[in-house]
Parts: structure tokens; sequence; C-alpha cells
């Protein structure tokens, strides 16, 4: 019976604190039904998502993957965003947080054996034509993640970060983040319609993002922890795990599955979004690397080289 006063008397108190009468809502479970699982997942809608184009049986396993790798990095943004809005954040909830972040990453990174070996080069290379000129480089919330995970200048085109610095404006930044590569001419200016129509849906969306991600991704609030903390072998090893799975073994399971499907006889297919695709995803181009005082100089020098 103590229990049961104890467990009153904090509802009340929790409701009493947003104005709410505790009995009121009592009185409403009398009328509610018990969840299920298949509620509470929403699996009826969950499994109503996949609308194939075509009618070979392996474009479903493409649409399945990429949306489970959507799910993933949206549970990626969850964590990082408790990150980036923690005001002190502690050492502890730090690398809580950076593990699963990391976690998350070594999924994806596995994962794309489901790929490489779960469809057949023939029917993949016909149902792709539907997919014309939808790219997986199109994904927003990968580009979220990259603008979350480190300062934006890591980000540009290896090319331009010499000419571009803190009092740059974001809107010329964005325009030489490494992934515009892949659908613009530098010379002319022009882009894509690939990197056209992404831009018309999203650029405002990201440029917002990177304005409150400049002081708040994840490279900032581990320079923001005591130097002790920083100078941590296992949290060192933590940081530095995330940016080579991201940045090399994800990068490099990508560009391998890509070249098992494009690269038929020795002659290399075009992606779906028209990009130059082995240029833009292969590391030692674009040089990628989200936390790069955490490597040698020699380890900087090779980035991407030797894989």
């Amino acid at each position: 019976m103590d229990l049961d006063k104890e467990l009153t008397s904090q509802l009340k108190e929790k409701f009493n604190a947003i104005g709410q009468d505790l009995d009121v809502h009592l009185k409403g479970m009398l009328y509610s039904k018990p969840i299920n699982y298949w509620d509470y997942i929403q699996t009826d809608a969950l499994l109503d998502l996949q609308t194939q184009r075509t009618v070979l049986p392996d474009e479903m396993v493409f649409i399945m993957y990429h949306q489970i790798n959507e799910l993933l990095f949206k549970m990626i943004l969850w964590e990082i965003d408790q990150v980036a809005n923690t005001v002190h954040i502690k050492p502890e909830f730090f690398s809580n947080k950076l593990m699963r972040v990391s976690r998350y990453f070594d999924m994806l990174t596995s994962s794309f054996e489901i790929m490489k070996d779960g469809m057949e080069v023939e029917q993949y290379n016909k149902f792709r034509n539907t997919l014309t000129p939808a790219s997986g480089f199109q994904s927003a919330q990968y580009r979220k993640i990259e603008l979350a995970s480190t300062e934006l200048i890591n980000l540009i085109d290896n090319r331009f970060r010499e000419t571009i610095d803190r009092n740059t404006s974001f809107e010329h930044a964005f325009n030489h983040l490494y992934w515009q590569a892949a659908g613009k001419d530098y010379e002319t200016g022009k882009k894509s319609y690939l990197l056209t129509v992404f831009e018309e849906r999203y650029k405002d969306e990201f440029i917002r993002f990177a304005k409150f991600y400049n002081t708040n991704n994840l490279w900032t609030k581990f320079k923001e922890l005591p130097q002790e903390v920083r100078e941590n072998q296992d949290l060192v090893k933590a940081m530095r795990h995330y940016d080579y799975t991201v940045n090399i073994k994800w990068v490099m399971a990508h560009y391998n599955t890509a070249n098992h499907y494009l690269n038929i006889g020795g002659k290399t297919a075009e992606a779906t979004g028209g990009s130059e695709w082995v240029k833009y995803m292969h590391p030692k181009y674009q040089r990628r690397i989200f936390f790069p005082e955490l490597w040698t100089k020699q380890e900087l020098q090779d980035w991407g080289k030797n894989v």
C-alpha cells in the first residue's frame, strides 16, 4: 500500500506540474486499449513502403536495403543531436554516444555484403535504368551526418580548402563541399540535373543545419572536453575508429559494391545520376577526414591510398 501511495503521489506531482488532473487521465485508461507490438512499431505502414518500378525481384532487395540505411542514418543523427544540444557535456556521455554512432556505422559497413552479393548483376543493370537520374548521392541524412561530425572546412573539396576559412559565407562554402564535384563543372559553374534538384529540395535546410553544427559538431564537442579526457587513448582510439569507418571502410564498401555491378568486362558504366563515381567515391581523391588532428602526418598523406 505504501508503494501505491508513493506512486500515486508521484503521478499527481507529474500531472500537476503541467496543469493536468490525474483523475481524468486515470479514468481515460479505463477505456484505452493495450498496445500491441505491430501497432507500436507500425509494422503494416513500414512494410507498405516498398514500391518497385520494375518486375525484377532483386529490385526489392535494393529498395529495402536503402530504406534500412536511412533508418540507421536517422539513429546516428538522433545520437549526435543529443551531443550537439548538451551545453556542458560530460566525458562519459560523449563517449557513450560516440560508441553508439560508431557501432551503427560498423553495421552499415558490414551490411554492404547484402548489396554486393545479394542481387544478380543482370537484374541490377536492368532495373537501374529506371532509377535515372536518382542516386544514393541524394541521401540528405548522410550529408547531415557529415556536417554534424566535423568542422565544415574538413568537408570542402580538397582543391579549394586553402581559399576558405571561418569568415567565408556558408553559401560560398556550401558550393565548394566535396560532393559538389559529383555534379558540378567548376570551370563553367554548370551543375547537373542530379545536383540541381537535390539543392532545390535541401540547400536551405543544409545551410541552416550547417550553421548550427558549425560549433556543435562531434569534433568541436570533443575539443571542449578537458585535456586529460582528450588525451585518453581509449577515447582517441574510438574517435579514430569512427573516422576511419565512415570515411574509408564505409566508402570503400560502397565503392567495391558499385564496382561489382558497374565495371563489366573492364568497361565502367556511368552512375544513374551521371556522376564520375570512381573519383567521387574513392577516399584517396576527396580525402574526407573528420578528425585530422588525431592522425599522424604520414597517415594523412596516405589516406585512402592503401585500400
